[in-house]
């Protein structure tokens, strides 16, 4: 009875739009974590700044407070951690499993039914927060085992990864596939794979990497489900005639277990049911590796929006089958640029994304991108050189360990052709994060994120 009575509740706040499922989305590397831990941190925080957001702006909002999630098999995001990460000047530890937590917000309603039946209103957001590798695989539900392998064999022969791939194509070129499997053989095979694509994702800033289970495995460290790699290009033919016993026929084995264990079964349990998304972007981690980085990432980014339930919400569809109705693209760590670059970062995400926002309008989804910092790592200095005011950037630079003054480039607003890339490309630091006086953490534009996410939710 309590259960039925707990499920009659949720589904009448939904209703009433009093809950709202955000989904919490991006690549590695795009700063989920750091993001979830300042959007936490200002909202409980009486003392945040948040001008833009209409609760703060109109002198609405109550207070905010962590409460205890539903789902208790889930582990709770860690947000005590990751916030002494952040006062601390480090950025806090990626995340390597499933996490949620729940965001209760009081504030006095200023219109509609609730304004009439109450002073006092509180919205509810779930969040959840997950590897970013995990997100990798999804596309992988729409491959057969022929497809996927034949496609990530191309990409290993050509550029950005041929380079780093020579050794690990040798050995694939001496591999029998159709010749009994040697289990000890495939596993270290595999685990060489799974070292090319952390290679791929540090030092190069790939983002097409699967299975993202390998490279990231939470509880499934070590499980053969995980240690399967592509071969040469192979036909139709050969995989249907490959022996049962045999390297080819126990990795088709492994992947197609592997979608439906692991990838089906995430999906299911944690993509349903998302009211609104945000979708982290880290494009100066891309232009800093070149043009096949950021071009990766852009066409990564619109296969997975394929995975979402997408379309206009109304009260019975918030009631029994929730879909994404806004989504919120934005750029991150846009304080690594002069103030006066920052829309150049929000035009080029638009740009490489403008496809996908095409298809979303048509589903009658609302889409706007954005050019944000969730936790500042910089401050803007002028420098004067030669007579010439410079617009620069000042931070504690992670590659060097000191406090550096950096004159950033202008990125671009779309993305160039291979023929107008610069040829010493791009260059754009690391920075650890930075305080106020205060020890609090400063944000660009995360209160413009969250208006747009939640503002007409607390009306």
């Amino acid at each position: 009875m309590q259960k039925l009575r707990a499920k009659a509740n949720k589904l009448v706040k939904r209703g009433l739009d009093q809950h709202v499922k955000l989904a919490v989305t991006g690549l590695s590397k795009s700063g989920k974590t750091a993001f979830i831990t300042s959007l936490i941190h200002h909202l409980t925080n009486p003392q945040s700044q948040m001008p833009f957001f209409s609760l703060q702006q109109q002198e609405r909002f109550i207070a905010g407070k962590l409460v205890g999630q539903d789902d208790l098999s889930v582990a709770t995001f860690d947000y005590a951690s990751a916030l002494s990460d952040l006062q601390a000047g480090q950025w806090p530890q990626s995340t390597n499993r499933l996490n949620t937590l729940r965001l209760n917000l009081k504030y006095k309603p200023s219109s509609g039914l609730r304004a009439h039946l109450t002073d006092v209103a509180t919205l509810t957001i779930d969040i959840f927060d997950y590897p970013g590798e995990w997100l990798l695989d999804l596309p992988m539900l729409n491959e057969s085992f022929l497809d996927w392998n034949n496609r990530q064999y191309a990409l290993l022969n050509h550029a950005p990864r041929k380079v780093h791939s020579e050794a690990f194509l040798a050995k694939l070129n001496q591999l029998d596939c159709l010749a009994e499997v040697d289990y000890g053989q495939l596993k270290k095979m595999a685990l060489e794979y799974r070292d090319l694509l952390l290679l791929f994702k540090n030092q190069c800033q790939l983002t097409e990497l699967q299975p993202g289970r390998l490279i990231m495995p939470g509880d499934l460290e070590d499980a053969p489900i995980t240690l399967f790699f592509p071969v040469k290009h192979i036909d139709h033919q050969t995989l249907a005639t490959a022996p049962e016993n045999s390297v080819l026929a126990t990795l088709q084995k492994r992947f197609e277990q592997y979608k439906k264990d692991v990838v089906k079964t995430f999906y299911s349990n944690f993509f349903g049911g998302f009211d609104r998304q945000i979708i982290l972007v880290d494009l100066l981690g891309a232009l800093d590796k070149g043009r096949e980085a950021l071009v990766e990432q852009s066409e990564v980014l619109k296969s997975l929006l394929k995975h979402f339930d997408y379309g206009k919400s109304n009260f019975l569809s918030r009631l029994f089958s929730p879909k994404i109705d806004k989504i919120l693209f934005a750029a991150n760590k846009v304080d690594h640029l002069s103030a006066e670059h920052h829309k150049d970062l929000a035009l080029l995400l638009n740009n490489l994304i403008i496809d996908a926002q095409n298809e979303l309008n048509y589903q009658g989804v609302t889409v706007e991108t954005m050019a944000i910092s969730s936790v500042k790592a910089t401050k803007q200095v002028k420098v004067t050189e030669h007579g010439e005011v410079l617009n620069c950037i000042f931070g504690k630079s992670i590659e060097s360990e000191q406090l550096l003054t950096y004159l950033p480039a202008q990125p671009p607003m779309r993305l160039l052709p291979k023929t107008q890339w610069p040829d010493n490309g791009f260059s754009f630091p690391s920075f650890y994060p930075l305080l106020s006086a205060q020890n609090t953490l400063e944000h660009i534009r995360l209160d413009h994120a969250v208006e747009y996410l939640i503002g007409d939710k607390v009306l």
